[in-house]
């Protein structure tokens, strides 16, 4: 079994990796670097050049066509945003084409910060009060702390903390260019996820985990699973609103399980930590994507699965300014299963599983500890590799828009697979 990742930068496409390459997948990669994140894997057969997703859309497009028809691909398994990508272009794509995604009107409803927000509103799903922001007016008299959010980003670069008006004004100056703009109040809480994947509306799989540490943005760089009903419940729910088809991800903190919504990613996010706990979410999509029956009702995991990626918790402390020697006891402690990793499954770089992987870990240790500072340039590498903006959508919509006049048919929109 073929199955083509459409990126390899993000830590979701490595913790990917993990959770098929055991199984006996053939796993190849798209990626516009050479030297991404997953090349370094013995899982993979091999990693493909692309244009950049971003900013050649279009030429992306047709070398994924080209890959899937030369190598014989079985499943193409969006990783990341090109998923709404993929969505947006599907009557550009053979119809052939093996992949499992949401229509794009779906991804319209989700993919956006205010489209959720408004979303969730509609739905009576629990949300932290927001705001919309059109213009610097719109935050007067609005009591601080909040967040700041433009509608699109991707690891955290579209959010700023608001807890003064200096802090204001330095927030409004950096996201006024991607205005209309969320002001949205803080809410206390542990961090929280829970993770579906949905065949047209009915869930399959879902799990829920929290945050034990804290990685770049805010991530979560170790997690462990929980039993949280509310979260599976309202996932469930949106899914079923939405029709979607594939995996849909949502963000919330929660005290005693009750959670209140703070985004929304259209798509699977580092399945590692439920996989551990017995829900192979790529698994799942793969046979989804193939049309193969699934469970009924849906597969639900374990509780109390401590997992964490090493490099991620490396980058998330270097990015908070934590020094030299905090950071050398920090790896000392992922080497000898202390702290934040005793008890704990390494999700991105195995090494005893995977042992190529030692090299993206000594890497990543070796640079944050001559530079610090570099933390936040490795992770702004990595997006800018598989980040998908409204800009990229909208030259595949101009594409769809064009064939369609020019074939004398209505427009088309993408529908789901």
């Amino acid at each position: 079994m073929r199955v083509l990742l459409t990126e390899g930068s993000s830590l979701t496409s490595r913790e990917v990796l993990g959770c098929l390459g055991p199984l006996g997948y053939r796993l190849e990669v798209l990626d516009a670097d050479p030297l991404c994140l997953d090349r370094f894997s013995r899982w993979v057969r091999r990693v493909h050049r692309a244009p950049p997703a971003a900013s050649e859309p279009l030429g992306y497009l047709r070398t994924l066509e080209e890959v899937v028809a030369s190598r014989r691909i079985d499943v193409v398994l969006p990783t990341h945003e090109q998923a709404w990508l993929l969505a947006s272009a599907r009557p550009l794509l053979a119809a052939s084409l093996p992949i499992a995604v949401a229509d794009a009107d779906a991804f319209e409803r989700v993919q956006s910060k205010l489209a959720f927000a408004q979303l969730l509103d509609e739905l009576g799903l629990p949300q932290p009060s927001w705001r919309l922001i059109t213009g610097a007016e719109d935050l007067a008299g609005l009591p601080f702390p909040y967040w700041l959010k433009t509608p699109f980003s991707t690891a955290g670069q579209g959010v700023r903390e608001v807890l003064d008006e200096r802090s204001r004004e330095i927030a409004f100056a950096a996201l006024r260019d991607r205005a209309p703009l969320i002001a949205q109040q803080p809410a206390s809480g542990r961090y929280g996820q829970v993770q579906g994947l949905f065949d047209r509306g009915r869930l399959v799989a879902v799990h829920t985990s929290v945050q034990r540490a804290t990685g770049i943005g805010g991530s979560a760089a170790a997690r462990v699973s929980v039993e949280h009903a509310a979260p599976r419940a309202d996932i469930a729910a949106l899914g079923e609103a939405l029709g979607w088809h594939g995996g849909l991800t949502l963000d919330y903190l929660h005290a005693d399980g009750a959670p209140r919504y703070i985004e929304c990613n259209p798509r699977t996010v580092e399945p590692g930590n439920a996989a551990a706990s017995g829900v192979n979410i790529p698994e799942l999509q793969v046979r989804l994507t193939l049309g193969e029956e699934l469970p009924r009702p849906a597969r639900v995991g374990r509780t109390g699965v401590r997992t964490h990626g090493a490099i991620a918790v490396l980058l998330g402390a270097a990015a908070r300014g934590e020094s030299r020697r905090t950071l050398l006891r920090r790896i000392g402690e992922a080497l000898t299963h202390r702290g934040v990793f005793s008890r704990s499954g390494e999700q991105l770089t195995p090494i005893l599983r995977d042992p190529p992987s030692m090299l993206p870990a000594a890497f990543v240790a070796a640079r944050v500890l001559l530079a610090p500072r570099a933390a936040a340039a490795i992770a702004s590498h990595a997006v800018s590799a598989y980040a998908i903006d409204p800009t990229s959508v909208a030259k595949v919509e101009a594409h769809v828009a064009a064939r369609a006049r020019r074939d004398g048919l209505p427009p088309a929109r993408g529908e789901g697979v």
